[in-house]
């Protein structure tokens, strides 16, 4: 028989997990596939990693694994991939923002249509300031690093065993899993599904992560940030030499007048903040080959349920 692994990396779900795991079994029940659920446990500190153990001890097809520390949600998504064992294989969230009712749809896809990944993108969803800046995220993306990343995009996917292969080959420490899932390729379906509140416990995302998300998202496909750089400080190179020749004409033909002072000041701070701005740029992208170099490992493993077997 045909095996779905479900990948659910948690982070502090506890008021969560146990409802996750009885929708998904009662969902996936009269769907002619063996299940085997992979939990993450990213160094949570309620009682999420305890949840796992009952749920392990309950029913042999749940497996956890629990790192020793929080390595975050690309981490967690890259050691399910690696330990799963299923023909299919799909990445969850466990606050049921991702939507159940779609997994039996997206066995069927992928067994009858010839394609290799169904992911799912949201609509409806509130804007605000984080809704803003999401689609602002997703151009930009798109425009600088070439991927076919849009709006709405969100981590849930099922991928077949070739897929989720060429996806570990790519074993790199600075990981962007949408970003991956578009540079790998395969034929793609993609479901719709509307926005949907989470019920219980709280968001893991504030304002902060996102960004630094963003930013990890663009410097690790695009080296187009670095060009702009570079653009820049051409571009100030030559305002400064016609600046020089004008100061210079202006002084043999008028002789030496202290003027302009509050333009000068204007100048040097917004050439100041571009130089800052480029060597941040730069910054970024020396921090992960630093990181790359070191070769550290993704995560690690303090318990896994295999341990308590």
């Amino acid at each position: 028989m045909e095996k779905l692994s479900i990948i659910v990396p948690c982070y502090n779900e506890e008021a969560v997990l146990e409802k996750f795991y009885e929708t998904v079994t009662k969902i996936m029940k009269d769907v002619t596939i063996e299940l085997e659920y992979v939990f993450i446990d990213d160094g949570s500190k309620d009682e999420t990693l305890q949840i796992m153990r009952l749920l392990a001890q309950k029913d042999k097809h749940v497996r956890y694994i629990s790192f020793s520390r929080n390595f975050g949600k690309e981490a967690g998504i890259y050691a399910g991939l690696e330990n799963c064992t299923g023909d299919y294989v799909v990445v969850m969230d466990a606050d049921l923002q991702h939507d159940p009712k779609l997994l039996p749809r997206m066995v069927d896809i992928l067994r009858t249509e010839e394609y290799q990944s169904v992911a799912v993108r949201r609509y409806n969803r509130k804007e605000g300031i984080r809704g803003s800046f999401s689609k602002l995220f997703f151009k930009i993306m798109a425009k600088l690093s070439g991927l076919n990343t849009k709006a709405g995009e969100m981590d849930y996917r099922m991928m077949n065993r070739r897929m989720v292969d060429s996806i570990l080959q790519i074993a790199e420490y600075n990981r962007f899993s949408k970003g991956i899932f578009s540079f790998v390729g395969f034929d793609t379906k993609w479901l719709e599904q509307e926005n949907i509140e989470r019920e219980l416990g709280q968001t893991k995302w504030n304002m902060k992560s996102l960004i630094k998300y963003s930013i990890e998202g663009i410097t690790a496909f695009s080296t187009k940030p670095l060009i702009l750089s570079s653009i820049l400080g051409i571009l100030f190179c030559l305002i400064s030499f016609i600046f020089i020749i004008i100061i210079v004409v202006k002084t043999l033909i008028f002789g030496e007048v202290v003027q302009g002072f509050p333009t000068l000041i204007c100048c040097l701070f917004m050439c100041s903040g571009i130089q800052l701005f480029c060597f941040g740029i730069m910054g970024e992208y020396l921090a992960k080959m630093y990181l790359e170099v070191k070769n550290r490992p993704i995560y690690l493993v303090k318990e896994y349920s295999e341990d308590k077997k």
